[in-house]
């Protein structure tokens, strides 16, 4: 059977709905028929035009927000990358061949993202439902017995309630992003890392669980020791918002204290792990901590309950660092000292560590994810640090935010 071609343009000029095309910018790139007949206008009075100057408030009108209303939803689909439906919106549209003068309308406008090969909005089809006539057509003569009167009353109603929710919606939006920014000021202050800067060769990658404040409790750290002695880490606390941040903050720097003072990971862990028992929310963390060698070219590394790191060699095979694993922070488990591991490196080698975030999926088995992740470092073993921290997050279905919180740190050996 062969399928017939679509002529695309000309079903998009006949649909019924008004729609008009956007490109990032807010500029007209498309139209259709029931867009130009809905608003009387012309190809030529909007296409290649930036819309807020085919489409202004009406000057006559002081309480006009269309066009403010529309800006905010346009840039919430630029930046959401998704779908931005708005209440009904009084939006007036002038009158073509006639300078000034406007025709009062009522739309119901829905914004969608249309996404590039990049992941970038590319397109915003804004489509629109003229709603002039719900609006202002009422029976003529309406008395208080009359049934028609309560319909009209409703419908008024209806219309007051859908911009008293559009108002509400922006109060939260803008609240919302003034409580994101704050918190993320906090975040960013809490994982300051003043040794990563001169560290060139490793790449590090925050990213918080989808939909949260963008603050958590998985960290990652870089402390320099000795000229030829650094370490790395990463840690997880049970939970997400600002208690797990806060606790995360204090379990980090206590655990890069304890690791300049005693210069080694498993004497560093077990202090961290005295402390955790007395902080509340810090039960059960994990937290893996390896040190760098560079002179002898070898890691020494401990694990608190965590996901074992990966060392990648440039011929694509891959290590499991999880010869040195005990319980989580503040879980006991005896008195003898945390187990430490060592191994060697060559030149080019490259250590990843990570929180579950990056590889577990509600919905497999843990051993799934850490394939997917040794079969991307394998694949990639020669890639720059900054490129491969990139493409483990693309490859493991995490570029945009997942279900939990990740830490990431990339390091070139």
């Amino acid at each position: 059977m062969i399928t017939p071609q679509i002529d695309y343009q000309a079903l998009f000029a006949v649909t019924p709905s008004p729609y008009l095309v956007l490109d990032p910018h807010l500029v007209v790139v498309e139209v259709n028929e029931a867009y130009l007949r809905a608003t009387g206008r012309t190809r030529d009075e909007l296409v290649g035009r930036y819309i807020f100057d085919v489409h202004p408030d009406n000057p006559a009108d002081p309480e006009a927000d269309g066009v403010r209303n529309l800006t905010a939803s346009l840039q919430r689909v630029l930046h959401s990358k998704k779908p931005d439906t708005m209440a009904v919106q009084k939006y007036d549209v002038p009158i073509s061949g006639r300078p000034g003068v406007f025709r009062a309308k009522w739309w119901s406008p829905i914004n969608t993202p249309v996404l590039g090969p990049d992941g970038k909005v590319a397109w915003i089809i804004h489509r629109v439902e003229d709603m002039t006539e719900f609006v202002l057509t009422r029976p003529p003569h309406t008395g208080p017995e009359d049934p028609c009167a309560d319909r009209a009353a409703v419908e008024a109603e209806l219309y007051s309630r859908a911009q008293e929710l559009q108002r509400l919606n922006e109060e939260l939006r803008e609240a919302h992003h003034r409580e994101r920014r704050t918190a993320l000021t906090l975040q960013e202050s809490m994982l300051h890392s003043p040794d990563l800067a001169g560290h060139r060769d490793i790449a590090v990658r925050y990213m918080p669980a989808a939909r949260s404040l963008n603050v958590c409790g998985d960290w990652y750290d870089v402390v320099d020791l000795t000229e030829d002695r650094f370490t790395v880490a990463v840690g997880d606390v049970v939970g997400h918002g600002l208690e797990a941040a806060a606790v995360m903050g204090m379990l980090r720097s206590t655990l890069s204290a304890a690791v300049r003072a005693l210069q080694e990971p498993g004497t560093a862990m077990d202090v961290v792990s005295l402390y955790a028992r007395t902080c509340d929310g810090a039960l059960a963390t994990t937290a893996v901590q390896a040190v760098i060698d560079t002179r002898h070219r070898r890691i020494t590394y401990t694990s608190a309950g965590h996901l074992p790191p990966v060392l990648s060699r440039p011929d694509g095979s891959t290590v499991l660092l999880d010869q040195a694993t005990d319980p989580p922070l503040g879980v006991p488990f005896g008195h003898a000292p945390r187990p430490e591991a060592t191994l060697p490196y060559a030149p080019d080698d490259t250590l990843v560590l990570y929180t579950d975030g990056l590889v577990e999926r509600r919905d497999e088995d843990i051993d799934a994810g850490l394939h997917r992740l040794t079969d991307t470092l394998a694949r990639h073993a020669r890639t720059s640090p900054e490129q491969l921290a990139d493409t483990l997050l693309t490859r493991l279905g995490v570029a945009d935010g997942g279900r939990d919180d990740i830490a990431l740190i990339v390091v070139r050996l």
